[in-house]
């Protein structure tokens, strides 16, 4: 048996090949929609890919279920549990198998029984892997996609807090118990290979591990560690990171079935005459490192930094119109790729940043300023702050007169943000407040200031209005 895990740090997201060498054919488990390192990994291998399993319909990530199905006439092999409206919509048009728990499937020699884990969605399952191949009987490990991390357990309030389908959570949360429940009785020699890692907002306190055992994580998961119900209930509704609003579309997107970009998809650099024009019609990114942005830029644009593509384009951008995007030509593939990891498919192309800057229309810029600067007009209340950190780092300490608007729901709230005064924006470092000053001068406030260095640097210098927690 041959197992390759592939791991794309940008969304935290584990996938795995499963190959059988007897019989030189392949499954992908949980894959991203980068089908391409799937394929390259088949042929150096010299097996054929035939098969796709997935434990369940991603929220994070567009599932490359489908890519590969159109691709390479790949059989899916997906969850039937659950209620009717998470069932897959796309199936039809290609081989499928649909899984219920205690169903089993082969790849060549190797056995995948199927266990129906429901809590982080309804139509969970896990695959428990046997490689018959190499003569065993007993189960070598199990694929738990979204259900059991390393160091943690899947979240079960996805489904109210970023798809807005009310009264699931606690419900889910007690399946989810009962599921772990049945985890835990399995062999301790088991192998646990889950579908993210550290970073991951699919539950909370993910391991950088990138695998473990059964027994391991009975001894030290904090979620595996409880008997009763109730408490386990209220331990994992507490404290979830922020649910991406951008999981909804995931949710919708893989169930109906993403579009197949086909084999050579590429984008096109545009004639810069048409930069009013996109600003008009869609989202237009500029990629330019911040500090560069905020010397100059087209007004009516966003500031995401390449490197933060990934984190926040889905929250920022409208998925229901066209984006476009600033940068080296050298970036657009590259960008376009991670755009289309998330879901954004309507990318109508890129404008070369050298060419916008020739045009003299990259004339909007904003001011920074370090806490030590800043502190003396927060204090007087001659300006607002704006703290644009997540709950979690607002609930560990802020500043005591600061608004706290989290970036990723910035543009929900611009109506409740006064325009009277200058606004001090600011973060944990700057990186951040510096994405959120973008965002509202794209929406037309005038008079803006990124506080460089953020919380940390006000922590650091000695400055007073600091609230801690209680």
């Amino acid at each position: 048996m041959l197992l390759k895990y592939f791991y794309d740090s940008k969304l935290a997201h584990a996938s795995y090949m499963v190959g059988c060498q007897r019989a030189k054919t392949a499954i992908i488990v949980d894959p991203g929609r980068d089908v391409e390192q799937y394929l390259d990994m088949a042929a150096r291998e010299g097996l054929k890919l035939v098969a796709v399993a997935e434990t369940h319909i991603h929220a994070d990530y567009v599932s490359g279920a489908r890519e590969l199905a159109d691709r390479v006439n790949a059989k899916l092999y997906v969850s039937d549990e659950g209620p009717a409206e998470w069932k897959y919509q796309y199936l039809d048009r290609y081989d499928s198998q649909l899984l219920h728990d205690g169903d089993y499937f082969m790849i060549g020699n190797i056995r995948f029984d199927v266990m129906h884990t429901p809590g982080h969605t309804p139509e969970s399952i896990s695959f428990v892997l046997t490689d018959q191949g190499g003569g065993a009987n007993k189960p070598m490990g199990i694929f738990t996609g979204d259900f059991v991390f390393v160091g943690s357990i899947g979240r079960p309030d996805l489904m109210e807090e970023a798809a807005g389908i009310a009264n699931t959570a606690e419900p889910g949360a007690r399946d989810l118990f009962k599921s772990a429940e049945r985890f835990k009785q399995l062999p301790d020699y088991l192998q646990v290979w889950p579908a993210h890692g550290a970073g991951s907002a699919c539950g909370k306190g993910l391991g950088a591990i990138p695998s473990s055992t059964v027994g391991y994580e009975k001894l030290f998961n904090p979620a595996l560690q409880f008997t009763d119900e109730e408490a386990f209930v209220q331990y994992i509704l507490a404290d979830q990171p922020e649910a991406p609003k951008y999981f909804a579309v995931m949710k919708r997107v893989n169930k109906e079935g993403p579009i197949v970009l086909g084999a050579g998809h590429h984008h096109q650099m545009l004639d810069v005459t048409g930069l009013d024009a996109a600003i008009k019609s869609g989202t237009v990114i500029d990629l330019t490192p911040s500090p560069e942005f905020a010397k100059g830029h087209v007004a009516g644009t966003i500031n995401i930094p390449v490197g933060m593509l990934s984190a926040w384009a889905g929250w920022l951008v409208d998925y229901d119109q066209p984006t476009y995007l600033i940068c080296e030509p050298n970036q657009l593939e590259e960008a376009a790729r991670l755009l289309h990891k998330i879901g954004v498919e309507q990318i109508a192309g890129g404008f070369d940043i050298k060419a916008v800057k020739a045009t003299g229309k990259a004339t909007q810029v904003y001011a920074s300023g370090t806490p030590t600067e800043l502190s003396p007009a927060i204090e007087a209340s001659t300006v607002n702050l704006i703290d644009v950190r997540s709950n979690d780092e607002w609930n560990g300490g802020h500043i005591q007169q600061a608004q706290h608007r989290f970036l990723g729901r910035l543009p929900l709230h611009l109506d409740e943000i006064p325009r009277d005064k200058k606004l001090v924006v600011h973060c944990q470092s700057g990186a951040r407040s510096s994405i959120a000053v973008s965002v509202l001068q794209a929406a037309g406030f005038k008079d803006l200031v990124n506080m460089t260095g953020g919380y940390l640097a006000w922590q650091a210098a000695g400055l007073t209005r600091l609230k801690q927690p209680a």
